[in-house]
């Protein structure tokens, strides 16, 4: 709330620099990469040579903070100081406080030029830069999504045909019920229920795929309706009537135990395949399953966030760097060298890309899937309640402590008094 204040507080009183454009005057930019490491020496390499092609550019670039989560905050510090960067990696949920502060620095014309490729990226990436719908604040920097991911090996062990794309919700609960065996304690599918984001964002899909949404036209919340106590409904199913589920309360257990074959399907993403590389589990990655052919997933897109500073030279090097980053040239040594996803359809069938998934099996799956994302989580201030609301509500229903419909209302109640 204070970081929220503070953005929407702050002026706009910062020093007037360049008023008219001159692409060949010298500038300085400050980065802000949110990143360490490895990744923090790409993206110090990447814009070194952007400053060799370019030698009146100068890109001071750092990661920001001692950690990403602190960037918002020291953000609305720079806002208040008239001392924030050009560029800064930025959470997809900050978006619209973001926008609100009156410094970012709106890119729609200049994305609308084909030369951009901006359908290129996912349309819920997309949606994350423009969290309002009247500005485009800023670059596609990560993205992920959720698919299925199963064990062969408990597959094979109870005579189950594999997920395929085309997959209904039925046929998906009907398998984990069929790789559930109590006698070697073994489930066919898990879920979290710590109540956390982790919680929420797995039950976004099974939402928007019976026609619900998030948020209503009136910014509040829309989840309880017949679509939302239907997905949850069947999740309850499962968990309650089937016992296919394993309840996870930690986030983490899952998955250790996907890997030693004792669950048979898991709702993760490309995160995930480096350590079921390492363990050796033999596993397989599919599209979500789907309602009449709906297999919508949910991303969670990070952004390249731009800010203007009232120069004209330094925001046309802003847009300039960032769409030469965010090309597909340069996503291929950033994000797909990392192991993260392509950020831009058009790297898929790459060399680059290739190799990764060469060594990751399944990546390919997921990067195709960005087309089922087709909406963007809320960037609402009031996002942080609402999904403890709805986290919660769902973790109590898999455990058996309330009804679907009773808990959804609930929840939206609450969630409510977050978004108003």
């Amino acid at each position: 709330m204070t970081a929220t204040a503070a953005l929407v507080l702050a002026g706009c009183s910062a020093s007037q620099g360049a008023t008219t454009l001159d692409p060949e005057a010298d500038v300085t930019l400050t980065w802000w990469t949110g990143q360490t490491d490895d990744a923090q020496k790409t993206l110090e390499a990447l814009a070194a040579e952007f400053e060799e092609d370019h030698p009146n550019v100068t890109i001071d670039v750092s990661p920001g903070s001692s950690s990403t989560e602190e960037l918002l905050q020291k953000l609305s510090a720079g806002f208040a100081g008239n001392s924030y960067p050009d560029i800064s990696y930025s959470f997809g949920a900050w978006a619209s406080q973001l926008e609100s502060s009156g410094r970012t620095l709106d890119i729609t014309e200049q994305v609308a030029d084909p030369a951009v490729k901006w359908e290129e990226f996912s349309e819920s990436a997309r949606q994350t830069t423009q969290p309002t719908g009247d500005k485009t604040i800023g670059f596609p920097a990560i993205v992920d999504n959720l698919s299925l991911i199963y064990n062969k090996t408990v597959f094979d062990a109870a005579g189950v045909a594999y997920p395929t794309d085309d997959w209904s919700w039925e046929d998906f609960r009907d398998a984990a019920a069929k790789l559930t065996d109590a006698a070697t304690d073994t489930y066919g599918y898990a879920y979290s229920v710590s109540g956390s984001e982790e919680t929420t964002w797995q039950f976004w899909p099974h939402l928007w795929q019976e026609g619900g949404e998030i948020l209503g036209d009136d910014g509040l919340a829309a989840f309880d309706s017949d679509a939302g106590v239907r997905a949850l409904t069947l999740l309850r199913d499962m968990a309650i009537d089937d016992k296919s589920i394993y309840l996870d309360q930690t986030d983490t257990k899952f998955a250790q135990l996907f890997a030693s074959d004792r669950i048979g399907m898991m709702t993760s993403g490309p995160w995930q395949l480096y350590d079921l590389t390492v363990a050796g589990t033999d596993y397989g990655v599919v599209q979500l399953p789907g309602t009449d052919g709906d297999h919508q997933t949910v991303s969670g897109p990070d952004i390249w966030a731009l800010f203007d500073h009232d120069d004209k030279n330094r925001e046309y090097w802003t847009f300039e760097f960032t769409n030469w980053l965010t090309s597909a040239e340069q996503d291929e040594r950033w994000n797909v060298a990392l192991g993260n996803l392509p950020i831009r359809s058009s790297e898929i069938d790459s060399a680059a890309f290739a190799e990764q998934v060469e060594a990751y099996p399944g990546l390919d799956v997921m990067a195709a899937n960005n087309d089922n994302a087709l909406q963007a989580r809320p960037t609402v201030e009031g996002y942080v309640g609402l999904s403890e609301s709805i986290g919660n509500a769902i973790s109590e229903v898999l455990q058996g402590k309330g009804e679907p419909k009773t808990a959804l209302e609930e929840a939206a109640a609450d969630a409510n008094d977050s978004l108003q």
